[in-house]
């Protein structure tokens, strides 16, 4: 397996988010700490799954449209030759090239086929193949959903474990461990989009942290409805 850092981040910050927004709801409602644990871990497994399918289906349909057009192309190269070179020749005549130039552009792409394909699938139709097996996008989704997903539930499972009844200070501590969290993440994914690791950690932690202030205080609010 192929491990895919895009969709393992994908995964992470919502395993993070989803998982702590139902922590802090919880704890909001005031309800027991087992149903944090209970919700938490449904939360990681149908949460995780979800969005491991739905990835996985998304990448195989994107690379099966993608084989579809190469066909397509590869078809037409074969039998519309002619037009397919004009439309080459159109590609490369709007970005500058002129006369000889353009006509030796014209000859070299078109006289490999496979060149000419991936020329074709990039300037005519903006697709570029990618080399990502969908089963490896779709375990790494679920890896990065359930690892740092956990990461919440982790000051509550530490509680119970030593025989002490999880209260607020456990919620303190998730609070810390999720932050931190969430800013980790944010910074790895900064680094492969290639932007501020900082400002990414910020970006990624200010929206954790509204998707949980919304949740705990909807937990406060309906614990005092129901």
């Amino acid at each position: 397996m192929n491990w895919h850092f895009d969709d393992f981040i994908y995964g992470s910050i919502d395993g993070a988010v989803t998982t702590f927004a139902i922590v802090a709801g919880v704890v909001g409602a005031s309800l027991s700490p087992g149903i944090i644990l209970i919700l938490g871990f449904a939360n990681l497994f149908a949460d995780g799954f979800s969005m491991a399918a739905a990835n996985y289906q998304a990448s195989k349909a994107r690379n099966e449209y993608i084989e579809m057009k190469r066909k397509q192309e590869e078809w037409e190269i074969d039998n519309l030759e002619e037009q397919e070179k004009d439309e080459i020749r159109d590609i490369y005549s709007k970005k500058g090239f002129k006369d000889e130039l353009l006509e030796e552009i014209v000859r070299i792409i078109t006289s490999r086929r496979k060149v000419w394909v991936d020329t074709m699938m990039k300037e005519e139709l903006g697709l570029i193949e990618d080399e990502k097996k969908p089963l490896d996008s779709s375990l790494s989704t679920f890896v990065g959903f359930n690892l740092i997903g956990l990461i919440p539930l982790i000051p509550f499972l530490a509680f119970m474990a030593m025989g002490i009844d999880p209260n607020s200070e456990a919620f303190f501590y998730s609070t810390i461990f999720v932050v931190c969290a969430f800013f980790i993440v944010g910074i790895i994914k900064g680094k492969i989009v290639k932007k501020s690791k900082i400002r990414s950690g910020f970006y990624t932690l200010i929206i954790g942290g509204i998707a949980a202030t919304v949740a705990y205080f909807i937990g406060y609010g309906l614990h005092f409805l129901v």
